[in-house]
């Protein structure tokens, strides 16, 4: 029910580009501050969004391939995905209020 998926290099392109429904993608790292502040946002917005988006997160120290083909420069980045493209991007720590609001857009 609503769990977050774990992302990397090796199955980006099938969970993600290839999701038959929209995706939201969290770019984060352990040491990274306010990546801890989003972390618990986006594990509700999968929960919330269960079978409407895929929600997944992507740690940048451990998969370095997919954060430099979407220049992903500063964390957190969220990338929202439809039909497979960026729809989206969010960069830092957002309220939930405003990447619910991005998320509505994509449905």
């Amino acid at each position: 029910m609503g769990d977050l998926l774990k992302v990397t290099d090796d199955n980006f392109e099938q969970e993600i580009i290839n999701s038959d429904i929209p995706a939201l993608v969290d770019f984060w790292a352990e040491w990274c501050g306010p990546c801890k502040m989003v972390s618990p946002i986006v594990e509700e917005l999968a929960k919330e969004y269960d079978g409407k988006v895929k929600v997944g997160e992507m740690n940048v120290d451990e998969n370095r391939q997919t954060p430099v083909k979407y220049g992903i420069r500063a964390i957190p980045t969220l990338i929202l995905f439809k039909n497979g493209n960026v729809a989206q991007t969010i960069v830092g720590a957002q309220p939930k209020s405003a990447i619910e609001e991005e998320l509505k857009k994509l449905l």
